[in-house]
């Protein structure tokens, strides 16, 4: 059941008084009945809020339909859980005060380490690898766990036994991720921190329920400041349940206040013009249904190709390629290479496999000739019965015979092995480290950047004020002869120009000052000064201004500069593509890095399409209304993206239609001049050369 804001959420019950012949509404995936039309609105407004978390998973921000296919995935997940595994678990998640981070990682330690009774492995013996079956467990030492074992053969029967340390046993991989693992934790709990087991579980397992003597003493003690804080919010709980009684005549007057959910966004006066938005094209070279995963195998190769040591190449060019008949495609055999190649640096399962079959893994190569091989076993292992059935097409030479969708499965399980693997564990958790603190010292130089902003402003201000007391002009401290002795002859000669008014104004404050001097023996600081030494003062002072100004720009610049850099550095430890967003109708959108167009998943994910040209892409722009939630979301994701996404665009819609004129340029060339042949587009992906790949 989801959790609603983390609590349990409890259904409504059915009405004991329901007649049949009565008119209800019920909501499709609670079966909640209601009579009102306003309280099964206000349930179903309640149910597309996202407010809503996966149990299972943990999972927030859902709605409460999604919150539930959640939970049935995860319910899928947890059933392929080994049952010899859930007892020890089990006992360990018992009482226990970890987070659950660190109860998974300190769970899947031990059962990394520990090996039970009847599993099968393999050992060293002899410096040679052999099958093997776990007898019995011996424990002679803490740290040191001896294991009776029983030798196979290849039919699988039992040669002799013997005693072997943990050392000389290679332990596989868990058989489930850390995921599966989560999900089996919080779905056999019923709380956490501590970790309390279902009854049923419990008793099944032979699990105490009661908790242990530090546990309770804890739980005694916060128990009793719980009570306290229950007292104290039942006092305002009733205060506040008079304001919303006041409150409630009120809300049908209330505004609507934006933004709301989607579906129930309502055409209004002051909405903006919107633009239809255009139909997406749907033209894939591949059937429609294998769309998705085409495009999940085609990001990973080409974000991590540096990691695979494969070239990059364009969607276009898989399509093309993955439709071929051909059985050695290079591009295809060079991917599923360099994916192979990756699980065997990695020691893992293939490698053992590799081993078994007297292979040579440490060499890696894997050629054109050698390759359908390597396929072969990877198939063996896997163990996927689809797939099997295409293993001796593809030992004959006759991969490129095999249905498109059989393909695509094989690209798709050669990737979600490759995500297994320790060697991609590693690098994703170093790109997470190097983004984290590239994030970091992009907030710190943003906030140096407005500390440096807000003390310039200050400086500027303080210094206005300055200019203000020290200015002459504004002070009337120019005309000195109104103030001196020879003032009056100053006021008498009005009828004279104005320079010599100037001149003897002067003079008469040259004066002033002397006798100021001499009599008064004022400080020098308050001698006023003449008009050469503020014109001179008032130049250096531009001077001074521009180069301010362009000090300033060229600031601007280099942090504009500096911006982009941390972008792009961020943007090379790519982790994973997300969607940009979603529309009115649920309707997902992608952009990838490696290519230019805006992919649209419908929200049953079984159709897509895209946006290629500019002009596609400023009217979806303009069709999206930011009164509702999921549009608002999207649109400002575009927005952000605008300039790199249209420009993308404009660069490939221009390469186009270079191609196109070069072409009809040969079509209308002399048929007296023979030209060579033309290069077709749709086959440009035989020419695809790995330039990365390993000597």
């Amino acid at each position: 059941m989801p959790l609603h804001k983390r609590k349990p959420f409890s259904l409504l019950e059915r009405p004991d008084d329901l007649k049949p012949e009565e008119l209800v509404f019920q909501v499709r995936f609670t079966k909640e009945i209601f009579r009102d039309y306003r309280e099964y609105l206000k349930r179903i407004n309640l149910y597309r809020q996202r407010v809503w978390t996966c149990k299972i998973t943990g999972k927030s921000n859902l709605t409460y339909e999604e919150a539930l296919v959640s939970e049935k995935q995860a319910n899928e997940k947890v059933q392929q859980f080994p049952k010899e595994l859930m007892e020890p678990v089990l006992r360990d998640v018992q009482f226990s005060m970890l987070t659950l981070r660190d109860l998974v990682s300190t769970v899947a330690a031990k059962l990394q380490e520990r090996l039970l009774e009847g599993t099968e492995i393999y050992g060293r013996k002899n410096n040679r690898i052999y099958p093997c079956k776990i007898v019995k467990v011996i424990d002679e030492e803490v740290e040191k766990t001896q294991y009776q074992v029983a030798w196979l053969d290849k039919d699988k029967k039992v040669t002799e036994n013997a005693v072997v340390s943990g050392e000389d046993l290679i332990k596989k991989k868990l058989p489930f991720g850390r995921d599966v693992l989560k999900s089996f934790i919080r779905d056999s709990t019923c709380r956490s921190v501590p970790w309390v087991l279902h009854d049923k579980l419990a008793v099944k397992y032979g699990i105490s329920t009661n908790p242990p003597e530090e546990l309770r003493s804890k739980i005694l003690s916060k128990s009793g400041n719980r009570k306290r804080k229950l007292s104290e919010e039942a006092n305002k709980g009733e205060r506040k349940q008079k304001k919303l009684c006041d409150d409630a005549h009120e809300e049908d007057d209330v505004p609507i206040k934006y933004p709301i959910d989607d579906l129930l966004v309502q055409p209004a006066a002051d909405d903006p013009v919107f633009i239809p938005r255009p139909p997406p094209t749907r033209d894939f070279n591949i059937p429609m249904e294998c769309v998705g995963d085409v495009l999940m195998v085609w990001d990973f190769c080409c974000s991590y190709s540096k990691l695979l040591n494969l070239s990059p190449f364009s969607l276009d060019d898989f399509e093309n390629a993955l439709c071929h008949k051909d059985s050695n495609v290079v591009l295809i055999v060079e991917s599923q290479s360099a994916l192979l190649r990756l699980l065997i640096k990695d020691n893992g399962d293939y490698f053992i496999a590799l081993q078994k079959k007297k292979r040579k893994p440490k060499s890696i190569q894997i050629t054109l000739v050698t390759w359908t091989d390597y396929m072969c076993d990877f198939l063996e292992l896997i163990g996927n019965a689809e797939l099997s059935i295409h293993i001796s097409t593809i030992r004959r030479g006759h991969y490129g015979l095999l249905d498109i969708h059989a393909k695509v499965s094989i690209f798709l399980e050669l990737v979600t092995q490759a995500l297994a693997t320790d060697i991609m564990r590693e690098k994703l958790d170093e790109y997470i480290e190097e983004r984290q603190a590239l994030a970091a010292k992009r907030r710190g130089e943003a906030l140096e950047e407005g500390r440096k902003r807000r003390e310039r402003k200050e400086l500027a201000k303080a210094g206005l004020n300055g200019k203000e007391q020290n200015d002459p002009a504004r002070n009337g401290s120019v005309h000195h002869g109104q103030n001196s002795p020879n003032g009056d002859v100053a006021k008498k000669q009005g009828n004279t120009s104005s320079a010599r008014q100037r001149y003897r104004s002067e003079n008469s404050g040259k004066k002033q000052g002397k006798t100021s001097e001499k009599d008064v023996k004022t400080p020098k600081i308050d001698a006023e000064p003449t008009i050469a030494s503020i014109k001179a003062s008032t130049g250096k002072g531009s001077k001074k201004l521009m180069d301010v100004e362009k000090k300033e720009t060229e600031d601007k610049t280099n942090i504009e500069q500096r911006k982009e850099y941390l972008e792009r550095e961020i943007e090379k430890r790519f982790i994973r593509t997300n969607p940009l967003g979603k529309d009115r109708d649920y309707n997902r959108y992608w952009f990838f890095r490696k290519d230019s167009r805006i992919f649209v998943e419908s929200s049953d994910h079984k159709q897509w399409g895209y946006y290629r040209t500019k002009s596609e892409f400023d009217c979806l722009m303009g069709s999206l209304n930011r009164k509702g939630e999921r549009e608002r979301a999207l649109k400002k994701q575009l927005e952000k993206r605008y300039n790199k996404i249209s420009g993308e665009m404009q660069k490939t819609s221009k390469e186009a239609q270079r191609i196109q004129m070069e072409i009809e340029a040969a079509v209308r060339r002399s048929s007296r001049v023979r030209a060579p042949p033309r290069d077709n587009p749709a086959r440009a992906f035989l020419k695809y050369v790995n330039k990365l790949k390993e000597d």
